[in-house]
């Protein structure tokens, strides 16, 4: 593992990330202080994982997750799979707030027609 500064990452950032993807993650520091890490992640799956450790979001859903499961308000691995297939997809559907803007639009339409 390499530690670098911020100055010198930066003046060869290139050299830093082909460091990283062949010899390991590069620690970078300001004023002696940790302040980032450069890693090659070993594939999508890697990355996905890289990222979600850090997500606050990601960890917020996974202690309610948790929680809901410990009050005994889980549902088994079939009824969510059953969920999942019986729900159409998110890109069908039209958010909200489209729809609405659409239902105006069709009523100043009608408000404007001659009688």
């Amino acid at each position: 593992m390499r530690v670098a500064s911020v100055a010198e990452v930066k003046a060869k950032l290139s050299t830093y990330l082909k460091e990283a993807e062949e010899s390991g993650p590069v620690v970078v520091t300001r004023n002696g202080k940790a302040v980032a890490v450069i890693l090659s992640p070993i594939d999508d799956n890697d990355l996905e994982q890289l990222l979600l450790v850090r997500s606050p979001r990601f960890h917020t859903l996974l202690t309610k997750s948790r929680e809901s499961i410990r009050a005994g308000r889980a549902v088994s691995h079939e009824e969510f799979w059953n969920h999942v297939e019986a729900t159409p997809e998110r890109a069908t559907r039209k958010p909200k707030a489209q729809q609405k803007k659409r239902q105006r639009e069709k009523s100043n339409r009608r408000a404007h027609l001659p009688s």
